[in-house]
């Protein structure tokens, strides 16, 4: 708006020459005075500024840096240097074309004698026509002055908006920094917040290990004293089976002494009934037949003890049947001509020592001269 005001100054000194072609159109300015030129030129100069700040103001919109800031704030302070020094060359214009009026005017005056009227009819026509030329001036430069407010107000528009945009850029870029920033801190406390949790995850695996740790050694225990009181139990029963086997044994040892002993009491009746077969035919057959019945029951009975005493090494849980074998009827009898022979009953099998060789009697039937027995101590 200074502008304005300065180009109002210049319009008595200059006028505005319009010459224009379709292709290009041009501007000649006339001033009366070189001042008057110049301060036209300077501030035409301070407008070309001004412009080429309210450009990089608009450059500078979509960039916020200082570096652009400031290089408007420079265009903008040397457009103002330059208006003011255009200022001082209008004033000095116009004291210059002042002057000249009026040493005009007086050189007229003493050209000669004139009368009132033509002097006046002169001067009004003079007038007229300055007004006149004036008035143009006035129209051409009003109408310049108007297109530069206009680009002024524009650039100062532009300006401001450019500012504004600025300063509403860096509040934002303020806004966007805080955020990233309060971000930042929220990322970091998560982070730690995460890390502190990992750790105590970590603990908790740690003591849910040691606890199944000592879960495994405790069920080890336990399965150990289970097998271990499994393996007495077991070690309990085998005792009870070895005393059992080992009674078994003692009884199968008892059974075969008594079948030897009823072996060797076999001997004897064999010998006896040889001797008493010399006695006659009814005789021999008889102790043969007595003979035949004595060997296959004691031909039995030794087949029983062989088949006990091999059974004595195999699992003494298939030997548990260790009843007395029952004899109840004597096995032989024989009571022809004196001759008894003893039976063995139940009791004898039951304590089988007491089965002895004394219990046999020796049966003589011939005179002991040709006796062919052999002798048994009674």
């Amino acid at each position: 708006m200074d502008l304005t005001n300065r180009f109002d100054s210049l319009r008595s000194l200059t006028s505005v020459l319009d010459i224009g072609t379709p292709q290009k159109k041009e501007y000649f300015l006339c001033a009366e005075t070189p001042s008057a030129a110049r301060a036209w030129v300077s501030t035409l100069h301070a407008t070309q500024l001004v412009l080429q700040a309210h450009k990089e103001a608009v450059n500078s919109l979509g960039e916020n840096g200082p570096a652009k800031l400031g290089t408007v704030a420079t265009i903008v302070a040397v457009a103002n240097a330059t208006a003011i020094e255009a200022t001082k060359e209008v004033q000095a214009a116009m004291k210059i074309s002042l002057r000249a009026t009026l040493g005009s005017t007086t050189n007229k005056l003493t050209k000669g004698q004139l009368d009132d009227l033509t002097i006046m009819m002169e001067t009004l026509r003079v007038k007229d026509d300055e007004l006149h030329q004036l008035l143009q001036d006035i129209r051409a430069r009003d109408s310049t002055v108007n297109e530069i407010a206009e680009k002024l107000q524009e650039t100062a528009e532009a300006a401001e908006t450019a500012a504004s945009a600025a300063r509403s850029i860096d509040e934002e870029r303020r806004f966007f920094t805080s955020e990233l920033e309060r971000l930042k801190q929220d990322h970091e406390k998560q982070v730690e917040a995460s890390l502190l949790r990992l750790r105590e995850l970590e603990e908790k695996a740690k003591l849910l290990v040691e606890k199944r740790d000592q879960a495994a050694v405790v069920r080890a225990e336990e399965k150990a004293r289970v097998s271990a009181a499994d393996a007495d139990i077991r070690i309990k029963e085998s005792m009870s089976r070895f005393e059992s086997a080992i009674k078994e044994k003692e009884d199968l040892l008892a059974l075969v002494d008594a079948l030897q002993s009823q072996i060797q009491s076999c001997k004897f009746l064999k010998l006896d009934s040889f001797r008493d077969s010399l006695m006659g035919d009814y005789m021999f057959s008889r102790q043969e037949t007595s003979t035949i019945q004595v060997c296959e029951e004691s031909s039995e009975l030794c087949t029983t003890a062989s088949k006990h005493k091999e059974d004595d090494n195999v699992d003494k849980a298939c030997v548990s049947d260790t009843d007395p074998i029952p004899v109840t009827e004597n096995i032989v009898e024989l009571d022809d001509e004196g001759v008894d022979i003893p039976t063995v009953g139940d009791t004898e099998w039951d304590n089988p020592h007491s089965s002895e060789v004394s219990d046999v009697r020796e049966v003589t039937t011939e005179p002991e001269e040709n006796s062919l027995d052999i002798p048994v101590d009674t």
